[in-house]
Formats: C-alpha cells, structure tokens, sequence
C-alpha cells in the first residue's frame, strides 16, 4: 500500500464542522413546487433574455390543476416567469427544452446540476437518511416512482433532453434504505408495479444483449446533447465534440471514419456512442474506446451487478409482502454466474467489461472491478486476486477511477465518492477491514482539507495531489468542479458511520 496522507485524520471538531455544512446544504439542495422558478434555472442552455422558462407536465397529469396549484403557492410575477406546457407524445418534436414538472420535494446535486438525477440520488438518500431528513428521503424517493409512472422511467435527470436516456439503476437500493426507517409495507405495495416497470426497462432491448442476458447502457435518442452543445466549452469556446475531433485528427486515430465525415460532420454512430455514455454516468472516460464511443459494445460490469442487486432487492421485497421470490432469486443467480463467467478474468485478477463484438474482456482496469465484491458476487479467491491490485488503484487521497491518464474526468488522476463507498463497502464485506479503514480514512481526509480551503464540498477529487482544484486537468467534458455536492455529502456521512460502527 502507498503512503498514508501526511496529515493527521480530522479532529472531532473538524468533522463537525463538515457535518454542520452538509446539515444546512439539504435546504440549500432541495426544490419543490414552491421554488420551481429555482428549479426551472438551467445553467447548461442558453436561453433568450427575458423569455419564459419552460416547465413540461406529463400528458397523464392534469395541466389545468398544476397550473391552478403553481398560482396558489407563487406570486403572480414568479408565475408570469414560468410557462406550462403539456409533454407531447412524441418527445422528438420538442424544439425547446425545459423542466420536466415534478410533484413533490427533491434534492439536486448542486451547481450546474439543477435537476434530480438518477443515481445521485441513492447516495443524497444515504446522507438524508444519515442526518434523519425523513421526509424529504421519503419524498426525493416518490419523484423517482412519478419518473417511471409518468415519464416512462428514473431519467438522467427531469429535463426534456434527457427523456431519451435513464442513469445506473439504483432505486431498490433506495426503496429498502427507506423501508428500514419507515417499515411501511403499505407504500412498498404500492410502488411494485414501477419497480418492475423499471427494471423490465432495463432488461428488455435495446438495453438487453439477447445472447447473453445482460444488459448495456444505451440511449434512444438521435443527434448531439443539447447541454453538450450549450454548455460543456473550453476558455477557448470549443465543446467537447470540437475537442475530441481535434484529438482524434491530432493523433491519427483509426476508426475516425466511423465517426466522422469530412462533409457531415459527425455520424449518428458518433451520437449513439456520446448519448449512451451519459446514460452510464462516467462521462468521460476512454473505458469503453475512446470517448467511451463503443459503449453500446459492451456489457459493463457496473450494470449488470446493479441489475442483480435489483434482481435480490426485489427478492427481498417480495419476501418482505410475504410473496414468493424465487424468479427473482433464480434471476439473480443466473446473472452473477453470467457476470464471473465472461467478466472475471483470472490471470489478471480484476473483473473487466465485456465486448459481445469482439467476445473479449475489455483489460482497461477500472475502479468498477469493485461492485462484484459489494454485491457479494464474487467468490473468496476472486475477491483475495482484487485485492493484491488493489495498489493498483490505491492513491494518497483515496481511489483512483481508472489506472490510466486521459484528460478525462472519469479516469486518473481523479477520484469519486460513490465509488470509494462501493469499494470500502465491497472489502468490508469480505473481511478486509484494515484496507477498507484505510480508503475510507483517505477519502474523509481529503474532503476535510479540501473543505477547510474553499469552504465547500465538490463533486470530485484529484486523489493523487489531494486538491479539489481539478479544472486544468480536464481536457474534454466539462472541466468545472461543482459545488454542494449531494453525492459527496452522502457518502461522507456514510463512510463516518462505518467507521464509527468499526470502532464499536
């Protein structure tokens, strides 16, 4: 293992005071109803001076009785800012965009990130349910059921141009996570129908690879993001897409054809492969060919343990209603055969993602070789191979996302929170507490120093110079590190309770 941080772990007060600034964040993070003119602020478009922001109700809702409720809880000048329109079937006529309406309370992860996004959620819910808000976790969990019931499924986040796409599946996660406070077998009847909704939205194709079972990430729709477009740009006003051709005619790439055309422009395969990134939440990486462009190639490890997780909490759930559960065990089972069967790879020691193309594992090692440990999937000799890598990944801030230098922000020299609490929770699991201490120790470490120099929680970390300063860093994508930051605070907490629940 590498060198402990040269700083001391936080003292008490220290910690208390990070505690005290994500306490008052929730507050800061929530939206509703009432402050939908904050909700409807997207940062990521542009949008024309003075011109209403638009807010879509779903075609099952009753837009008269949304628009009567909005005016009775907003002044008529913040109304007057809004305008009301009813979702149209075909989501592809949408020529602009806007918020998607959300009935109830809900936390967004901060910064340019205005909107409840999919599996940022789980880690929000895990801080909430740490700092005992209830009933806003109850609500944040709602509006993901609501997602499913009126938008089809738990999107990327509620805005029009992410209508096409969902992020990793992680709500069972959150639905027991909010059982064990509230015990109501009631509202855990009730929402089965979108549980199962949600997860045959994910077993069924495009998402599912027939031969195999498992599943990809990939997104419907056709052409650029829209908030790439408007937002991801350089000092230098050149998008990302600018910037990944001057990297692929830089360097010669081969492959480029696929991509791009000297006089179209980028190809709609380009799109698909962008597109369906995002629907993975690492974007950007070069995990899945550069820019993530072959994504739609692969069956990712991250996924489909997420699925069999899905597989066992709705096992458990059914248990819980006193239903029979064995489909879903019998799912799950096959499944985390399937993962071992053509993820894990021996000689190397670490699971990979799966190309059914070229029918090879991937060999780009990635932090998400830790999610089979987390879900209990793998056996005691693959999990005892992990770990004799785990230097591999192991920096003084904590965990690396990737062993590799790319420029992108899913990649080294950069380190994630969600990724450390799956790790730490992966080798506990396990029994190998000492290495899961000591990543959990780096990581609260290095979100204190931080916080003691800007006064604030980000979204992500270079773990190797222990420095939220990341921006000059980042060469494609956004290079901003935002500020809140609802995953950060979450597992923060999370990783506090498991080392105090180690001490006792």
């Amino acid at each position: 293992m590498q060198q402990h941080l040269s700083i001391q772990f936080p003292s008490a007060q220290q910690i208390a005071d990070v505690r005290a600034y994500i306490k008052q964040s929730w507050k800061t993070l929530s939206r509703s109803p009432a402050d939908i003119l904050a909700a409807a602020y997207d940062p990521k478009l542009e949008r024309r001076e003075n011109s209403p922001w638009l807010v879509y109700v779903s075609a099952k809702e009753n837009r008269l009785k949304v628009e009567q409720s909005l005016q009775q809880i907003l002044s008529q000048a913040e109304f007057n800012k809004l305008e009301i329109r009813t979702l149209p079937a075909n989501i592809s006529t949408i020529q602009e965009h806007g918020l998607l309406y959300l009935p109830g309370s809900y936390v967004v992860p901060g910064g340019r990130f205005n909107e409840m996004f999919g599996w940022d959620s789980y880690f929000i819910l895990l801080g909430l349910l740490q700092d005992q808000e209830l009933e806003l976790a109850q609500s944040l969990v709602n509006q993901l059921i609501y997602e499913i019931e009126h938008y089809g499924t738990i999107l990327n986040a509620n805005r029009t141009y992410f209508l096409t796409r969902s992020q990793p599946p992680v709500l069972t996660l959150m639905v027991l996570a909010l059982f064990a406070h509230t015990q109501n077998k009631q509202w855990l009847q009730s929402i089965i129908p979108a549980i199962e909704k949600y997860y045959t939205f994910w077993t069924t194709e495009p998402h599912l690879h027939p031969e195999t079972g498992l599943s990809r990430f990939f997104d419907s729709g056709e052409g650029p993001a829209p908030e790439v477009i408007s937002d991801e740009k350089d000092d230098a006003g050149r998008t990302h897409y600018d910037r990944v051709l001057t990297y692929y005619t830089t360097y010669g790439i081969n492959g480029l054809d696929a991509y791009y055309d000297s006089t179209s422009g980028f190809t709609e395969l380009f799109y698909q492969g962008d597109r369906s990134m995002r629907e993975s939440g690492f974007d950007c990486s070069h995990r899945f060919g550069l820019f993530n462009l072959e994504i739609t190639q692969y069956l990712p490890v991250c996924l489909n343990v997420l699925l069999y997780q899905m597989e066992q909490d709705i096992a458990q759930i059914y248990q819980i209603l006193g239903k029979d559960s064995r489909l879903w065990c019998d799912r799950a089972t096959k499944r985390s055969q399937t993962i071992n069967q053509l993820m894990w790879d021996e000689q190397v020691g670490l699971y990979f993602d799966y190309n059914f193309v070229t029918h090879q594992r991937s060999q780009y090692e990635f932090v998400t070789t830790f999610y089979p440990l987390w879900a209990g999937i793998a056996s005691q000799k693959q999990t005892e191979k992990v770990v004799k890598n785990l230097a591999k990944f192991l920096a003084p801030g904590g965990l690396l996302t990737s062993t590799i230098v790319t420029g992108n922000q899913w990649d080294a020299p950069f380190g994630w929170a969600p990724l450390h609490l799956i790790a730490v929770q992966g080798l506990s699991r396990y029994h190998y507490l000492p290495q899961a201490e000591d990543i959990a120790k780096r990581f609260i470490t290095l979100v204190v120093q931080e916080f003691e120099k800007y006064g604030a929680i980000v979204e992500k970390y270079d773990v190797v110079k222990c420095s939220a300063n990341v921006s000059d860093e980042i060469l494609f994508g956004y290079s901003s590190n935002e500020i809140g930051f609802g995953w950060t605070n979450g597992v923060f907490l999370e990783l506090l309770s498991w080392l105090e629940n180690l001490k006792s």
